[in-house]
């Protein structure tokens, strides 16, 4: 009767102790179905997926301070938000996100913005495209255009042997530009590296290669003077008239590059006979395809200047009434 057995006493005392932490562990659960209930309404999100994401794991935890599939509620039992992202415990199915399986997610959205220095490595990418099959074509073109004309003026330029060589330059190089526009457009291979490099390279291949016959005397250099006028003013007129709009490339046009490649091509090997007549024959075709599709592109050029003036005189008609 004096006292109550120590041993009796000291499991009387964990007993209060475990029904007390029982009572706190209770409240902490509640607070986060609670909290995260609350995060999920405001979010728009479904009422159930609160209390799923709060309570996923706490079965296993028992009085352990991590409630949702990794929801942190610390020791201030703050409701479900996550402590390593930020992001809404009510998410249940991923801690790291805030993202439920199956749910559609805004992309503005704060929980699902990109990580910091994502910009960068978005930009190194794009960066990193500038490698594309199409571009290492025009890159071939470029580069086949000072090799082209050494092995046209070796030996004089008159040598059968590296004339042949010459003419698989520049065979190499028009083949080359019938492929890489249009790998860049079938596969979104398009650069603003590439949209400069290949009208330059384009250029300067037919460009060398008519300025190397007409200094050999095989070419009058009037022909010359009259294709690279036609393509330097056709290109000159489209950037004039870019402000209203592009000038398409017409059949005509395509009909004309291809015509010329096989000219001037034919003329850059050492033919004699009926082949050297019939290489003048298309050289005339070639230059009268390219006068031609040339005065075609001014009366677009023509046209698309005024519309594009007519439309804006509507807009500030519009604007102004």
């Amino acid at each position: 009767m004096t006292g109550v057995p120590a041993s009796a006493a000291g499991g009387s005392a964990r007993a209060k102790g475990a029904a007390a932490a029982a009572e706190v562990s209770e409240a902490e659960v509640s607070s986060a179905v609670a909290g995260s209930a609350a995060v999920a309404g405001a979010s728009g999100g479904s009422g159930s997926s609160g209390a799923v994401g709060s309570l996923g794991s706490s079965g296993s935890s028992g009085s352990s301070d991590s409630v949702g599939s990794s929801g942190s509620l610390g020791s201030t039992g703050s409701s479900g938000a996550s402590g390593s992202s930020g992001s809404s415990g009510s998410s249940g199915s991923s801690g790291s996100s805030g993202v439920e399986a199956g749910e559609v997610v805004d992309p503005s959205d704060a929980a699902v913005k990109a990580p910091r220095g994502g910009k960068l490595a978005a930009a190194a990418v794009n960066q990193a495209s500038v490698w594309n099959i199409a571009n290492l074509l025009t890159m071939l073109r470029l580069i086949l255009v000072p090799g082209f004309v050494a092995l046209m003026l070796a030996d004089g330029g008159y040598d059968p042997a590296w004339r042949s060589l010459a003419w698989a330059a520049f065979a190499i190089a028009m083949i080359t530009d019938l492929f890489d526009g249009h790998l860049a457009r079938r596969y979104n291979l398009v650069t603003d590296f590439g949209k400069i490099a290949d009208p330059i390279a384009d250029k300067a291949i037919m460009g060398a290669a008519l300025i190397c016959l007409s200094s050999l005397g095989d070419l009058p250099w009037w022909v010359t003077i009259v294709i690279l006028g036609r393509e330097l003013g056709v290109t000159l007129l489209r950037f004039i008239v870019i402000r209203y709009g592009v000038i398409p490339a017409s059949r005509g046009g395509k009909l004309k590059t291809l015509t010329q490649g096989v000219a001037v091509g034919m003329y850059v090997l050492a033919l004699t006979g009926w082949l050297a007549t019939l290489r003048w024959w298309v050289m005339a075709a070639a230059v009268v395809l390219t006068v031609v599709t040339g005065l075609d592109y001014v009366r677009q050029a023509i046209v698309l200047r005024r519309q594009g003036i007519a439309e804006r005189q509507a807009a500030s008609e519009e604007t102004q009434a």
